[in-house]
């Protein structure tokens, strides 16, 4: 998912493991975990990283050799992530239900995105961005453009 773009940006920055867990207020041993893959880094601490070297989730994800877009905010944006999430899931004629079904989890996960309450899940919006081609930034709220990933 993101583990070689991890480690490599790490490694060509001049990092060690502690300073990048010590930027996200973690052990060491944890981000280890998160740069492995043994665990699923938190879609928060993957836009900490991706602001901090500067490029872009889609990026971090493999979707994407370009580094970064244009325009990309820093922050991630609970309230277009609730729009646009509603606005794929009609693009693409899927209910809640069927989204919570396509992803195996509750239609109330989905509906706590939906509401604001919740910022996607990593392994959710890695799933939904590689199944139907859309961009994690843009889902995010980061940037409007682009809204689809080139294949």
């Amino acid at each position: 998912m993101y583990k070689n773009r991890l480690k490599e940006l790490r490694e060509e920055n001049n990092q060690i493991q502690k300073n990048m867990a010590n930027m996200l207020n973690i052990t060491r041993s944890l981000y280890g975990r998160y740069e492995t893959e043994h665990e699923t880094m938190p879609t928060k601490y993957l836009n900490i990283i991706a602001n901090y070297f500067n490029v872009s989730l889609d990026y971090l994800f493999t979707f994407t050799n370009t580094k970064n877009y244009p325009y990309i905010n820093k922050e991630i944006d609970k309230l277009k992530i609730s729009q646009r999430l509603k606005e794929f899931r009609k693009e693409n004629k899927l209910t809640q239900e069927k989204l919570a079904e396509i992803l195996n989890v509750s239609q109330s996960t989905i509906a706590e995105y939906e509401r604001k309450t919740n910022i996607i899940a990593t392994p959710f919006l890695y799933t939904i961005c590689k199944k139907y081609n859309i961009s994690a930034d843009y889902l995010l709220g980061k940037t409007n453009d682009p809204k689809y990933l080139n294949k």
